[in-house]
């Protein structure tokens, strides 16, 4: 067996032992531990973050754009311009750029997206003034999700908590994957008390889901660290301090919210002069 780390960029070895394959986030790296198989082939297993194989040359949807792009190119060579080509790469490049924007897994946005919309609305707010709200959550004991009912239903589980919450955020607002099992949230003007209401509907739609049919007896919920904007906040900063609230919600016991909502700076009548 081998231990690896895998995340935004990919998956890294980092030392072999015996043991079944884990599931072990690290919040404060935003990297996850797993344990691969090594085939007797020689060829190194890696899985992603719920287990499923991940080819060492990239996502499936990306080989086979790639795929496309270089028979049309192939094409053109062999037979000069084709407007009759034109269609199809467009098609191409439109797949093209949703895969450098999208977590393919879960289809929310990817955690370099998630982080770019979160600077720009930290952009916005330093310019108008306006608070708005970041939550991070996490699925409660998705690793026991995956020991007893397999990757196939801890992928299903990631991809129905993604769909409630993409059907039910609001047009402005911004769903991304930022780690193996947490998804954050950009909400534009909204304070913390709309935030709460926002994630206790989300909680309300995702309980209401029929887990049963993607397990017997399965029951999902998930925990969540929220937070709001504060002076020379950078989007890391602000990914850090909700991702620490989500711990502290994740120590309170499944299905919790904590909060971490830095003072407002005092008032001092002699900046203004």
């Amino acid at each position: 067996m081998i231990s690896a780390r895998c995340g935004d960029e990919g998956i890294r070895i980092v030392k072999r032992q015996p043991q079944a394959l884990l599931y072990r986030p690290l919040p404060a790296s935003g990297m996850t531990y797993v344990t691969a198989n090594i085939r007797r082939t020689g060829r190194t297993e890696l899985f992603n973050e719920v287990g499923e194989y991940m080819p060492a040359d990239g996502d499936q949807p990306l080989v086979n754009a790639r795929q496309q792009l270089t028979q049309l190119i192939k094409q053109i060579k062999e037979n000069g311009k084709q407007d009759n080509l034109l269609p199809t790469l467009q098609t191409v490049l439109t797949q093209l750029e949703s895969l450098t924007k999208h977590d393919q897994l879960t289809g929310a946005l990817n955690r370099r997206t998630l982080l770019s919309m979160l600077e720009s609305e930290l952009a916005r707010s330093y310019r108008t003034g306006h608070t708005f709200s970041f939550a991070v959550i996490s699925v409660d004991h998705l690793e026991k999700i995956l020991e007893q009912h397999g990757q196939a239903v801890a992928r299903q589980v990631l991809q129905m908590v993604a769909k409630e919450a993409l059907d039910m955020l609001r047009t402005l607002d911004s769903f991304g994957r930022v780690a193996a099992n947490e998804f954050a949230i950009v909400m534009p003007t909204t304070w913390l008390d709309q935030s709460l209401k926002a994630i206790a509907r989300l909680k309300k739609r995702v309980a209401g889901c029929d887990w049963n049919t993607v397990a017997p007896g399965l029951q999902v919920t998930f925990s969540t660290g929220l937070t709001t904007n504060a002076i020379k906040d950078t989007a890391d900063i602000m990914l850090a301090r909700a991702t620490s609230a989500l711990q502290t919600a994740k120590a309170k016991g499944s299905d919790s919210i904590a909060e971490a909502e830095l003072p407002l700076p005092e008032y001092n009548p002699e900046d203004d002069e």
